[in-house]
């Protein structure tokens, strides 16, 4: 899959779905493709993940290049989309997120005292986590494995995150192992 903006909007956050990761864990708990062409519900996991994000409405882009850490796709992803309004990092592999919490991340990020938006289900931290355009340049600074867990400590320090209660399972639902897929596909039945 090629990476490319869809559809370009300054006034708006980017998604950025995070793709290039090895799944060496789904492999290891007996998976025999990539997490992310798992089959799930007659599509893939990341099918499942892209049409969420297609349906939220906001502009996206794919970080599909293989990468050595989390922390150098996400700068990678927002190197190509420099010039957007903030970013929410969504890892592919959360094929239940809903549209409605890619909206409800994407609108915190309007308030200017807000950097920092993730989403809280039942009390449990998920994704996708949203960056103002503020945070562009710890976000360029990125790499490693750790992703941007210390941005986040960072801005939470200065009061300038904004936690956000979503009823959306989704949002805590990634597909790291045979067993994640196994319960996906549950979730997903009951909701259909």
């Amino acid at each position: 899959m090629e990476a490319e903006i869809h559809p370009a909007s300054a006034a708006q956050p980017v998604v950025l779905v995070l793709a290039s990761g090895r799944g060496l864990r789904f492999a290891a708990s007996g998976g025999t493709v990539h997490k992310l062409r798992a089959p799930l519900g007659g599509t893939t996991v990341l099918e499942h993940t892209l049409a969420a994000v297609r349906a939220s409405g906001l502009p996206w882009h794919v970080e599909d290049v293989g990468h050595p850490g989390m922390g150098d796709s996400i700068a990678a992803a927002v190197h190509a989309t420099a010039g957007a309004a903030g970013w929410l990092v969504l890892p592919g592999d959360l094929p239940l997120i809903r549209p409605e919490t890619l909206r409800t991340i994407a609108a915190a990020l309007a308030d200017p005292h807000c950097a920092v938006a993730m989403p809280v289900y039942r009390g449990e931290r998920g994704h996708p986590v949203g960056f103002a355009a503020q945070c562009l340049q710890g976000l360029l600074a990125l790499t490693g494995e750790q992703g941007a867990a210390r941005l986040v400590r960072a801005q939470a320090q200065q009061g300038r995150v904004r936690w956000l209660d979503v009823e959306d399972e989704g949002a805590v639902t990634d597909i790291d192992t045979m067993t994640d897929l196994e319960r996906a596909a549950l979730l997903l039945a009951a909701r259909s």
